[in-house]
C-alpha cells in the first residue's frame, strides 16, 4: 500500500467533506464578507475626521464620525463571534465525520489487517492525524473568505484614494507568494515525518504502558530500557516540532519587516516624488495619506494570512492523505450485497475441500503469518463475494501456486469435515497444526483460500454479518474483556439481556457464585483486559458471554485451557448441558475434555491425520493415542511432583 506522501490528495475530495454543510458555510461567508466590508469604513471615517471635522471645528460631525467608528467596532465583533461559532461547529462536524468514517471502515477490516498493523498506529491515525487537522477544518474556510474579501475590497478602496500609491504597495506581493509556497512545501514534508513519529510514540505507549506491557517490562527488568527508548523517540519528535515551528520563519520574518516598513516607504515616496505637494498645496491630504497607510496595513495583514492558509493547507494535505489512506483500504472480507435469507438454523457445519494460507490472507510475503508485520498493506486473497471465484479453485492448485512462489506450505490443506446439527466435533493436534486457524474459518474471521465452509448448506460468504454472528458463537483462546462492569461485559453479547438471563448464563459457566461473593457483584469493574480476575475466571466469563447469545453453533477454542482440574470438570459438565441440541466445535488442549465428542479429528501440519471417536482412535494406536499417552504421562508427573 502506498503512503500518503506518494499520493496527491485531490482538493475536490477534501471539499466534498464540507458539502453537507454548504449552507452553513454560505452563511459564514456572508458574515465574513459583511465584516470585511464594514471594516473598510474606518479609514474613510478617519480621513473625514482629520481633513474635515477637526480643521473646521465641526463637533457635531466629529461626534457622528466617532460614533460611526464605535458602531463599526461593535458590528465587527458581532460578526466575528457569529462566524467563529458557525465555522467551528462545521469544522468539528467534519472532524466527527472523518473519525466516524475511519472507525467504521476499520471495523469492517478483517482480522488479517490487525495482525499486521500496530494498534498504536491505528490509534494515531484517528487521534493525532484527525486532531492535527482541527485548525485547518475549523478556520480555513473563514480565513479564506475573510482575507480574500478584505484583500479585494482593500485594493479597490486604495485605488479610489490614489492609484499610484496602490501600484507601489502591490509590488511586493509576488515576493510574498513565492516565499509562502517555499515554506508550504517544507512544512508538508516535516508534517509527514512528524505524524509518523507520533504514530511510533503512540505504539510505544500503547504496548508498554498496558497492563501486559508493564508486567512484562517489570518481570524482564526492562523498565529503564523502555524509558530510554521512549526518550529517544520523544527527542526525535521534539526536533521535528522545532523544525516545524522554524520552517520558513526567517523568510516570514522578512515579510513582516517589509510589511512594517511599507508605511514609512509610502511617506518617503510621497515626499520625494512630489505627490505630497502641488505648488503650495498638498496634492494628497494628510487624512488621505493616513487613510491610505491604514488600508495598506489592512491589505498586507490579510494577504500574509491568506498565504499562511496556503502553508497550513499544504501541511494538512499530508494529514488528509494519511486519513484517506485508511479510508481507501480495500475490505478483503466484504458482506455480500444480497445476503442469503436464513430460516431457522439447525446448525450443520460442513467444510468441503478447505485449504487456507496466511500468506494470501494477510497480503504479506511468504513465510509471514502477518502477526507483527509493520505497515498496513491491503489483504489480497480474501473473498469480496462480488463475483469472487469459489468453485474451480482447488486446494491442489492453491498449494501448487504457493509452492511455485517459494511460499511456506498452506496452514490447512484439503479439509473435509461434516458436523451434523447438534453434534460435537473435537479438533486436536500438536501446537501449530492449524487447530485455531480452522476455528477462525467458521465465523469467517478469514476467508478460505479454496473450498467452502457452509452452515445448513449456505456458504458463510453468502451470509450477512449479523446472521453469521447470530449463528456462530466463539469463545477464543485469549479472553478479551472491556474495562467495564461484569454485567456490561456480558451484555456486549446481548445488549437487551435481563438480569435473570445474565445470572442463568453465569450459572452455566460456574461463575455466578464467585460474582456474588464480590462486594459489587455483577457491577464489579473487571479492570483493563480483565486483569482483576484470574485466568480461569476470565475464561468462565467468556463462556457465560457466549452462552448468553444462545447461538446454534458454538466454537470453543481451548476454552477450558486456563481452568484448574476441578473447575474444568464442573465447567465441562455445564458446557455439555448447554451444548445439548447445539453444534459444538471444540479446539482441545486437554484431551480429557473431548472423550465424549461425536467425532474427533487429529490435525497434523494442516491436514487431517486421523478421525473417529475416542475409543476407536485409541485402539488404532496412532497419533491420537500418542497424544493421550503424552497427556497421561504429564498428569502423572504433576501428581508425583505434588506428592513430593
Amino acid at each position: 500500500m502506498g503512503t500518503a506522501s506518494n499520493q496527491r490528495v485531490p482538493l475536490r475530495r477534501i471539499v466534498a467533506l464540507f458539502r453537507p454543510y454548504r449552507w452553513s458555510l454560505l452563511f459564514v461567508g456572508v458574515l465574513v464578507a459583511a465584516s470585511s466590508l464594514v471594516s473598510l469604513v474606518n479609514p474613510f471615517l478617519i480621513r473625514a475626521i482629520i481633513d474635515v471635522a477637526l480643521p473646521q471645528g465641526r463637533t457635531g460631525l466629529l461626534t457622528l464620525l466617532a460614533v460611526g467608528m464605535i458602531v463599526v467596532a461593535v458590528a465587527n465583533s458581532s460578526f466575528s463571534v457569529s462566524q467563529t461559532y458557525v465555522s467551528t461547529k462545521v469544522g468539528q462536524r467534519v472532524m466527527h465525520d472523518l473519525r466516524t468514517a475511519v472507525y467504521a471502515h476499520l471495523q469492517r477490516m478483517s482480522l488479517a489487517f490487525f495482525t499486521r498493523t500496530r494498534t498504536g498506529e491505528v490509534q494515531s491515525r484517528i487521534a493525532n492525524d484527525i486532531g492535527g487537522m482541527q485548525a485547518t477544518v475549523t478556520t480555513t474556510a473563514t480565513t479564506l473568505v475573510s482575507n480574500l474579501t478584505t484583500v479585494v475590497a482593500t485594493i479597490i478602496a486604495m485605488a479610489a484614494l490614489d492609484w499610484r500609491l496602490t501600484i507601489a504597495s502591490l509590488l511586493m506581493l509576488p515576493v510574498f507568494v513565492w516565499v509562502s509556497r517555499r515554506v508550504g512545501t517544507e512544512r508538508r514534508t516535516i508534517t509527514r515525518d512528524r505524524q509518523r513519529q507520533l504514530a511510533v510514540i503512540s505504539s510505544i505507549v500503547q504496548e508498554s504502558l498496558s497492563v501486559s506491557g508493564i508486567l512484562l517490562g517489570h518481570t524482564m527488568g526492562r523498565s529503564a530500557s523502555l524509558a530510554r527508548s521512549f526518550s529517544t523517540e520523544s527527542a526525535k519528535l521534539s526536533d521535528l516540532e522545532v523544525r516545524s515551528s522554524m520552517a520558513g520563519r526567517w523568510r516570514q520574518s522578512t515579510i513582516q519587516i517589509v510589511m512594517s516598513a511599507m508605511p514609512a516607504v509610502i511617506y518617503w515616496v510621497t515626499g520625494l516624488t512630489g505627490l505630497g505637494l502641488s505648488g503650495e498645496h498638498m496634492a494628497i491630504s494628510i487624512g488621505t495619506l493616513v487613510a491610505f497607510t491604514t488600508l495598506q496595513q489592512s491589505l498586507y495583514r490579510p494577504a500574509v494570512q491568506l498565504l499562511s492558509v496556503g502553508v497550513d493547507i499544504q501541511s494538512s494535505l499530508e494529514l488528509f492523505g494519511r486519513i484517506f489512506e485508511y479510508l481507501d483500504l480495500p475490505v478483503d472480507i466484504a458482506e455480500p450485497a444480497r445476503p442469503a435469507a436464513l430460516g431457522k438454523v439447525r446448525g450443520e457445519v460442513r467444510l468441503s475441500g478447505v485449504s487456507f494460507s496466511y500468506a494470501g490472507a494477510d497480503g504479506v510475503g511468504a513465510g509471514s503469518t502477518g502477526a507483527g508485520s509493520a505497515g498496513a498493506g491491503s489483504a489480497g486473497a480474501g473473498s469480496t463475494r462480488a463475483g469472487s471465484t469459489r468453485a474451480g479453485s482447488t486446494g491442489a492448485a492453491a498449494d501448487a501456486g504457493s509452492a511455485g512462489a517459494g511460499a511456506v506450505p498452506p496452514t490447512l490443506r484439503g479439509i473435509d469435515v461434516t458436523v451434523p446439527a447438534g453434534n460435537r466435533l473435537a479438533i486436536v493436534g500438536e501446537t501449530g497444526s492449524g487447530k485455531t486457524t480452522l476455528s477462525y474459518l467458521i465465523p469467517r474471521l478469514y476467508d478460505v483460500t479454496s473450498g467452502s465452509v457452509t452452515i445448513d448448506g449456505t456458504d458463510v460468504r453468502d451470509m450477512s454479518f449479523d446472521d453469521l454472528a447470530g449463528t456462530v458463537g466463539v469463545v477464543a483462546q485469549e479472553t478479551y474483556l472491556f474495562h467495564a462492569s461484569v454485567a456490561d461485559n456480558l451484555r456486549f453479547a446481548k445488549p437487551s439481556a435481563t438480569d435473570d438471563e445474565l445470572v442463568a448464563a453465569a450459572k452455566v459457566a460456574h461463575i455466578h457464585e464467585h460474582l456474588l461473593s464480590l462486594p459489587d457483584g455483577y457491577d464489579t469493574v473487571v479492570g483493563e483486559r480483565g486483569y482483576r480476575f484470574s485466568g480461569g475466571e476470565k475464561q468462565r466469563l467468556a463462556i457465560a458471554r457466549a452462552v448468553l447469545r444462545d447461538p446454534p453453533v458454538l466454537v470453543l477454542d481451548e476454552a477450558t485451557s486456563a481452568l484448574d482440574t476441578q473447575t474444568e470438570l464442573a465447567v465441562q459438565q455445564a458446557i455439555d448441558a448447554a451444548s445439548a441440541g447445539r453444534t459444538t466445535i471444540t479446539i482441545a488442549h486437554r484431551l480429557s475434555t473431548v472423550r465424549d465428542a461425536d467425532e474427533i479429528i487429529v490435525l497434523d501440519r494442516g491436514e487431517i491425520a486421523e478421525r473417529g471417536r475416542h475409543a476407536e482412535l485409541l485402539a488404532r494406536g496412532g497419533r491420537y493415542a500418542a497424544l493421550v499417552n503424552r497427556d497421561a504421562g504429564r498428569a502423572a508427573a504433576d501428581l508425583a511432583d505434588a506428592a513430593a
